[in-house]
């Protein structure tokens, strides 16, 4: 009998949950049932206090992820089943991680190998990405008679100068983990043999941030990247509201007064 495997992997240890896309074989090609299972996933990241951290990758030595799964894709053609369009609204995994925005925990991708397409939105949603040097990115939708409706579209213009961006979106080119920490689109490029050390330190660092902090400066950067810096002050944030009124609040002046290292309880 043959067992259909989860598609994702997830493990929580230490405060960090760490996704692994898992489906090495298809280079982590993303098909329907995967995204029903990582909608499951960012539904408990969000929902476990115990949790500070995400680390999402991709299984394997070849690819973080190539996007989606064109085979299935191209069986839902033939059946019938209408083409998407931007957003996930509607589709199976919704929201998908790239229109989730009310996501308050930071999720950091580990990119190896491939990161194409939807894959490469994915890494795109995240608010940190550390690569190794065999990383390499693309949105070759263009060249497959699609569009970049995970929001790649829309990122990529935002986290690059806009003629970068319009290049690689309207070419599909591939440009290097070089390329990406040039134009500041990851924040630290590192060997392949050095890549698990690096995201240690990075989210070894986010775990021994205060965790209601973490989340009120996530959401208040997310939220008023768009706003007049003037509304930005003023503007109502709700995590932010809970972190004022929490006990780690004073906790961590009160830690530093004391030469102690701070305890968190996130509440």
């Amino acid at each position: 009998m043959t067992v259909d495997r989860k598609r994702v992997r997830y493990e929580k240890e230490n405060h960090v949950a760490r996704v692994t896309l898992d489906r090495p074989d298809v280079l982590n090609a993303m098909d329907l049932r995967m995204h029903e299972e990582l909608a499951e996933i960012w539904d408990d990241v969000e929902a476990d206090d115990d949790i500070r951290v995400a680390v999402l990758t991709g299984a394997g030595e070849r690819a973080f992820s190539v996007g989606q799964d064109l085979k299935e894709r191209a069986d839902l053609d033939r059946r019938g089943v209408p083409p998407t369009t931007f957003g996930s609204r509607g589709q199976a995994g919704w929201p998908r991680l790239t229109d989730r925005f009310t996501l308050s925990k930071p999720v950091l991708a580990r990119v190896h190998g491939h990161a194409l397409g939807g894959g490469f939105e994915l890494a795109l949603a995240c608010d940190l990405i550390i690569a190794s040097d065999q990383a390499v990115f693309a949105l070759p939708e263009a060249r497959l008679g699609l569009v970049p409706g995970a929001g790649g579209a829309f990122r990529l213009a935002r986290q690059l100068p806009e003629k970068i961006a319009m290049g690689y979106l309207l070419t599909g080119r591939r440009f290097s983990a070089a390329t990406a920490v040039h134009y500041g689109l990851v924040n630290e490029v590192v060997p392949a043999d050095g890549l698990d050390a690096c995201v240690q330190r990075w989210t070894d660092d986010l775990v021994r941030s205060a965790p209601l902090s973490v989340r009120a400066i996530k959401e208040a950067a997310a939220k008023s990247v768009d706003m007049p810096l003037e509304q930005a002050f003023t503007a109502e944030y709700g995590w932010e509201e809970r972190r004022r009124r929490s006990s780690d609040a004073v906790e961590g002046v009160r830690a530093f007064a004391d030469k102690r290292a701070p305890v968190w309880t996130g509440r």
